[in-house]
């Protein structure tokens, strides 16, 4: 098949957020090269289609190419991750069969409050959370207990959070609403911070769901926070990066491991997922908090997803083939 392979530029100056976000902003074109060589490997052509600032450029690139299928790996437009829905909405406005989740879907789960509204009206466990939008005064009275931790509403692949993002007091907490109004440009999302063990549950397929082997990220002692912050996920020579570690397959209970995919499963469900997603929680007491709902997470031969599935038994053409084959088969369907 001739699949064409997705992924977004980065402009060179950023409209929001800190400079040094630009570095898991520009990994979505080393997932795409790791894609496409799978591809290959697998009999298939796999030209990479880059979008640029030049949304009229990139769909006629696509037109002239006539892919059977799309691997969408876009994030957003043009350093607008909250356009990832925009970019889907437009294959299928070009009649484009394309990989990964839908474009509400997309928008749902880029929407941190909107994905936890949801999950609470179908009583899934998530922390406790109130939004705080630019312009709005924080409620003194509320009844969120501390520590809490402070997220901007729109961000993915941990933008904005940093050991100061979990605050144990009033000041504290105010000073961090402010950094992510005034560097983000967006709502801050404040929720009850769960000190617990932090899951990741990686999915394949939709209906039914394969939950993939568990993993759990473990925090050296040495950490002043117990978080993925966004040192710890992009910045290897950080002691951040260095003291995080995902352990795959993790030892958990029976019980506990049964909690955690279902939730999972039920999550991505309410949230439309398809094709591949992860769900990161964390567990205390028994009870398996989801933080957050990716429908597009990063499948680089390096990132969790592919983690678990190698663990599960497939290597990294495997995996890219099962997602291209879901894709493929909904095409046939129709």
């Amino acid at each position: 098949m001739n699949v064409a392979v997705c992924f977004n530029l980065v402009p060179s100056q950023l409209t929001r957020g800190e400079a040094v976000d630009r570095i898991a902003e520009e990994g979505a074109e080393l997932e795409a090269h790791a894609v496409a060589a799978a591809l290959v490997k697998l009999g298939h052509t796999a030209p990479l289609v880059p979008l640029g600032e030049d949304l009229f450029d990139f769909a006629g690139q696509l037109r002239r190419l006539a892919p059977d299928l799309v691997f969408n790996l876009c994030e957003g437009f043009w350093g607008n991750s909250r356009r990832e829905m925009h970019v889907a909405a437009l294959f299928e406005l070009l009649g484009l069969t394309f990989t990964g989740a839908p474009p509400l879907s997309l928008g749902l789960t880029q929407d941190k409050v909107r994905t936890k509204d949801l999950l609470v009206s179908h009583k899934l466990p998530t922390p406790r959370y109130q939004v705080v939008r630019p312009g709005e005064q924080w409620p003194h009275t509320c009844d969120l207990v501390y520590p809490l931790i402070v997220k901007p509403q729109f961000e993915d692949a941990s933008h904005g959070i940093s050991d100061a993002s979990i605050v144990e007091k009033e000041r504290e907490l105010l000073k961090q609403i402010k950094y992510v109004h005034t560097t983000y440009k967006q709502g801050a999302l404040v929720e009850e911070f769960i000190d617990g063990r932090e899951i990741n549950a990686a999915l394949i397929g939709k209906s039914p769901w394969e939950v993939l082997p568990l993993s759990e990220i473990r925090f050296h002692p040495d950490l002043a926070r117990p978080i993925v912050s966004y040192e710890g996920k992009w910045l290897e020579k950080s002691l951040g990066y260095k003291s995080t570690k995902p352990i795959c397959p993790t030892k958990l209970s029976k019980l506990d491991e049964i909690m955690i995919q279902g939730v999972a499963v039920r999550a991505c469900k309410i949230l439309d997922c398809r094709d591949y997603a992860r769900v990161d929680i964390r567990l205390r007491d028994g009870i398996p908090y989801i933080l957050e709902i990716n429908a597009n997470p990063d499948i680089s031969p390096d990132a969790g997803l592919a983690r678990s599935a190698k663990v599960a038994g497939m290597n990294y053409p495997q995996l890219i083939g099962r997602i291209l084959d879901l894709a493929r088969k909904r095409k046939e369907s129709v």
